[in-house]
């Protein structure tokens, strides 16, 4: 799904001046507040929800699938009513605002609406043609920037059922990043590329980020959302766990201790005996999550054993090292 927008044929993915949101927090361009959705049946999809997206950031929405993401992002975006709560997106409220909102705002949600039997450039001459606000005159200009800027250029005269799911997603991209935009809304944006398509696509955000662009990224990949990301929030079963910046996120974790020693039976059951939980060998090298003591004593201790240890570090915390010690259990990407 990509959205028009209100404004006038610029680079493609420039974003226009910046205006001050109105309420959720200074600055903030996406703010809920007890945003909750019920299904029929009795599905509690969303459970009160206080997001703050600050102007400017990459922010990572991040949880399994099937954690209420998608959900949160068809709220935001006007496409469904919440059960209660409320959304200010743009500082103005959500759905009430979406003819103010939405040309301003470009969006991919559950893959790109496509016409089949035409080219991936006619698909963008179609999509920049509902836009009343578009120049005509420089349409096809546009169109060419958006499928170069995706890396499509080579592949724009090609029907786009003949597409693979990952130049699916490119297209779609390309859609929203026909006219500038303030917000750029991405659900699983690398779904269906190969490593060095989501290599092009962590690239194409950070640019449309130093460009003034706040770019909402929705993915269930937690090393996607630290490589690209400088805020980020965790949700798990409907309900935010955490936000705030990436690097904060895994600062509240331990990182996992690292010996390496041709002893490594021996050091894991010094490690054990020593506090250590999680431990696992893996040829000469030991793992463990350290324990809640000096980190000498325990290196003192493998040396008091006769364990050779030609190494003992502690490696830093990532962002799945956080979800664990937030929600006491792995990230189940299936989910």
């Amino acid at each position: 799904m990509a959205e028009p927008s209100a404004t006038g044929p610029e680079r493609p993915g420039r974003a226009p001046e910046r205006e001050p949101a109105r309420e959720g927090g200074e600055d903030a361009v996406i703010a809920t507040r007890g945003l909750t959705k019920r299904y029929r049946g009795g599905q509690l999809a969303v459970d009160g929800l206080d997001l703050t997206v600050p102007a400017g950031s990459v922010f990572g929405f991040l949880g399994p699938n099937g954690s209420g993401k998608t959900t949160t992002i068809r709220m935001l975006m006007g496409l469904i009513e919440p059960t209660s709560g409320s959304a200010r997106v743009l500082g103005l409220p959500m759905p009430r605002a979406s003819r103010t909102v939405l040309p301003r705002v470009g969006a991919l949600i559950e893959g790109p609406a496509l016409y089949g039997f035409l080219s991936g450039r006619d698909n963008l001459l179609r999509y920049d043609a509902a836009d009343p606000t578009a120049d005509p005159r420089t349409r096809r200009e546009r169109v060419a920037a958006a499928l170069d800027r995706v890396g499509l250029a080579a592949a724009g005269g090609k029907k786009a059922k003949a597409y693979s799911l990952g130049m699916k997603q490119r297209l779609g991209l390309a859609a929203a990043l026909l006219q500038p935009r303030r917000l750029l809304v991405l659900d699983e944006p690398t779904n269906g590329l190969d490593p060095q398509g989501m290599r092009e696509i962590r690239t194409l955000v950070r640019e449309l980020a130093s460009d003034g662009t706040t770019v909402f990224l929705s993915s269930h990949l937690l090393d996607e959302i630290e490589q690209v990301c400088t805020h980020a929030a965790v949700m798990a079963q409907g309900r935010l766990i955490t936000q705030g910046a990436v690097a904060d996120l895994a600062a509240g974790a331990r990182g996992r201790l690292v010996v390496t020693t041709p002893d490594a039976g021996d050091a894991a059951r010094v490690l054990k005996e020593q506090g250590a939980a999680d431990v696992v060998v893996d040829e000469d090298r030991v793992t463990a999550e350290p324990p809640e003591r000096d980190l000498a004593e325990v290196n003192a201790a493998l040396v008091a054993a006769r364990v050779r240890v030609r190494g003992f570090t502690l490696e830093r915390a990532s962002l799945e090292d956080a979800f664990v010690a937030l929600t006491g259990e792995g990230f189940d990407v299936a989910g």
